[in-house]
């Protein structure tokens, strides 16, 4: 059998422009790495092919001509995700179709329901390794579709939905696809070369805009360090790279198994080597031994989930006060040579135009490095969707490409969506203004950062100065508009 599987191409520009860093789709190649070997697998990472998607997969699909075609997709590019899969029913009609990811797990009923199921022939949902393994075989005659648990299937033009299986157990899952068999190339952040890793997977926080407990229940699972440390020496050695990104959703709930792998890290003796990680506040402010194990095994960026610094929003947010925590955090983080990227959310339904203001102060005031800034979303199937509907306080029911972090789908008790949408922007120019790259960021990576504060700085502040004297603050945020609205539509499609 040969397998295809594809990751979507939409991004999302909330720290720095969309075309800085392309982050290799971790899942697909976790998925791909434990398909039988007797099957050929091939991975496309669109991300990296945004201006010429069909005329790339016209190209790439007619050659290979596989079996089955895996999509993955968040929910807010499930849209674009049904654009590929008409285009590849067009270009392959024989060709079979499976989605998989969050928004199919948590969507999967709507979606056999919808007109694009015509172009779907299989569902998985929640982990896909096992599922996706089982249905190539099943597809190349060894092994039954109604059997696979998780698998949602067509039997006589409808779907049945097997019952849902057990979470995976991490030990016996193979190394990710990072050969050849990567179709895609030139992933980066910025300037580096950068790779992902897993060493866990799930989260026993109880934070109610999160969608994580549907994939994984409320469960934390971890890989063995030894599995960990295959997986960094094949990105270290065989791939040559020295940047590499954690995708755990929060790496450090067991800080002991942290201190561990850091020893095992650092016994290693890897030169260069950066990572970056997320991580929450509670438990990065309450274990500084932890943290200084972290800084000496080569981590060099934490994102912590601040949030907010309104009591009453980090309640409403299921966060309890973490605000003292955020502190001790980041000075931990700073003390043992980590940059902290603060997580910020807007859109609570007490925010107006003072608080969002005020918000942003706080976090200018706690002294992170930069921030992640969005505007609270209702995803599917989330306890603060239900509640913000409850309140009749959701403007975006079901146009789920807004559903990225970027737009208001929300209003509040004081602010319409398009005022929180605005004051979201413009606080955020006038209370943060132009980031000043922290001192470790300035020696991790000097010549890029020289760039930015020597060339586009300077360039950006000109541009700027003249687009305020002709458009105004209102100019301004309605061209920032018009190419947040663009960036994701591939006309192509």
């Amino acid at each position: 059998m040969k397998v295809v599987l594809i990751s979507m191409p939409d991004v999302v520009p909330i720290i720095i422009h969309e075309a800085a860093v392309h982050l290799p789709n971790h899942g697909i190649a976790s998925i791909g790495g434990n398909i039988d070997a007797e099957h050929e697998v091939f991975l496309i990472d669109l991300v990296r092919k945004r201006r010429s998607i069909r005329k790339y997969l016209s190209k790439v699909l007619k050659k290979i001509v596989p079996d089955l075609v895996g999509l993955s997709a968040m929910a807010w590019q499930y849209d674009t995700c049904t654009k590929i899969a008409h285009l590849i029913k067009e270009l392959l009609p024989g060709v079979k179709i499976v989605v998989g990811g969050y928004h199919a797990t948590l969507m999967y009923a709507e979606i056999v329901a919808s007109d694009e199921a015509r172009w779907i022939d299989f569902i998985v949902r929640g982990e896909g390794e096992e599922p996706c393994r089982r249905l190539v075989n099943a597809l190349a005659g060894d092994d039954n579709f109604a059997d696979i648990a998780s698998l949602s299937y067509k039997r006589n033009g409808a779907f049945v939905h097997n019952p849902q299986g057990d979470n995976v157990d991490l030990s016996t899952l193979k190394l990710p696809i990072r050969d050849k068999r990567r179709l895609t190339r030139g992933y980066h952040m910025v300037h580096s070369h950068i790779e992902l890793i897993e060493t866990s997977r799930g989260c026993t926080r109880s934070c109610n805009f999160c969608s994580m407990r549907h994939m994984y229940g409320r469960t934390f699972r971890t890989f063995p360090i030894s599995r960990v440390l295959e997986d960094i020496d094949d990105i270290y050695y065989k791939r040559k790279t020295r940047t590499i990104f954690i995708t755990d959703d929060n790496m450090v709930l067991d800080p002991a198994r942290v201190i561990g792998l850091c020893d095992a890290i650092i016994s290693r003796q890897y030169q260069g080597l950066k990572i970056f990680v997320q991580a929450d506040c509670v438990t990065m402010a309450k274990n500084e031994e932890m943290v200084k194990k972290m800084g000496a095994a080569g981590f060099r960026s934490v994102f912590l989930g601040i949030e907010n610094g309104s009591k009453k929003n980090l309640s409403a947010a299921g966060k309890g006060d973490i605000v003292e925590y955020s502190k001790k955090a980041i000075e931990n983080c700073h003390k043992y040579g980590m940059m902290v990227v603060g997580g910020l959310i807007f859109g609570f339904p007490e925010d107006d135009e003072n608080s969002i203001r005020e918000n942003y102060e706080f976090f200018k005031s706690i002294h992170a490095d930069a921030a992640y800034c969005q505007i609270l979303t209702p995803y599917p199937k989330t306890a603060i969707r239900r509640q913000l509907l409850e309140d009749n306080l959701v403007t975006n029911l079901d146009d789920y490409k807004k559903y990225n972090g970027l737009w208001a789908n929300v209003r509040t008790r004081y602010l319409d969506s398009g005022q929180l949408q605005y004051q979201f922007w413009y606080q955020r120019q006038v209370v943060l203004g132009w980031w000043d790259p922290p001192a470790a960021v300035k020696r991790q990576g000097w010549l890029w950062i020289s760039i930015w504060r020597f060339i586009f700085k300077p360039f950006l502040k000109i541009y700027y100065k003249r687009a305020m004297q002709k458009y105004g603050w209102a100019g301004r945020y309605e061209k920032e508009v018009r190419r947040w609205e663009n960036m994701n539509r591939f006309m192509d499609l």
